[in-house]
């Protein structure tokens, strides 16, 4: 065993992090993780036997399979709020619908357990938003800024560009008749003539 492999396994190690916490920023990660704990004990519970010693204690109700329906479907929507984050509304909300139905159908919601963290789940699906620069953002500004670079404020200069040290570029240089120019030389100045006087 060589000395560099420490240090290649907490390379792996980071990168494996990094891109699991990239991979988390870019979707609802913790909604679906309280979706999918919250559909485990609605379904569990009606079919589950505890032991207290030498009794056993059966917990399962006539109810039994709307509850192991329900879970599954809270458990299928947090993996659907995982891959398929333009869902996450619709997923939110059925997940709250879900616990709500859980009170009277599923042992009071697995006992509240189930019924509190889809609840959460549901709520923080629908409250998520995509946050700018993550990988999967939406609403981003491509073509919202101007032109840049060189001669990208001089109208009907497109293509052209100022060369170094003049004021204008080459096709609007004062001798032309620039933009602004007013006949004698003066790129600064503006004109109205107005009857023939000359303002500005």
């Amino acid at each position: 065993m060589s000395a560099e492999t420490p240090v290649q396994s907490a390379g792996t190690i980071t990168r494996l992090r990094r891109r699991f916490r990239d991979w988390r920023g870019s979707r609802p990660f913790w909604a679906g993780l309280f979706t999918i704990l919250g559909g485990v004990p609605i379904a569990y519970f009606p079919y589950a036997t505890l032991k207290l010693g030498t009794m056993s204690l059966t917990m399962a109700t006539t109810a039994g399979a709307g509850s192991l329906i329900i879970g599954v479907l809270l458990i299928t929507l947090g993996l659907t709020m995982w891959f398929q984050q333009v869902t996450r509304v619709f997923a939110g909300v059925a997940a709250i619908i879900l616990a709500l139905v859980s009170l009277v159908v599923s042992n009071i919601g697995g006992f509240l357990i189930g019924f509190l963290l889809a609840m959460v789940g549901g709520a923080l699906a629908v409250s998520w938003v995509p946050a700018k620069g993550r990988p999967g953002a939406t609403g981003q500004q491509d073509d919202a800024e101007g032109p840049t670079g060189e001669g990208a404020g001089f109208p009907g200069a497109e293509g052209t560009a100022a060369e170094p040290g003049q004021p204008y570029p080459p096709h609007h240089t004062p001798a032309d008749g620039g933009p602004g120019h007013d006949g004698e030389g003066d790129g600064l100045r503006v004109e109205d003539r107005i009857g023939g006087n000359r303002v500005g």
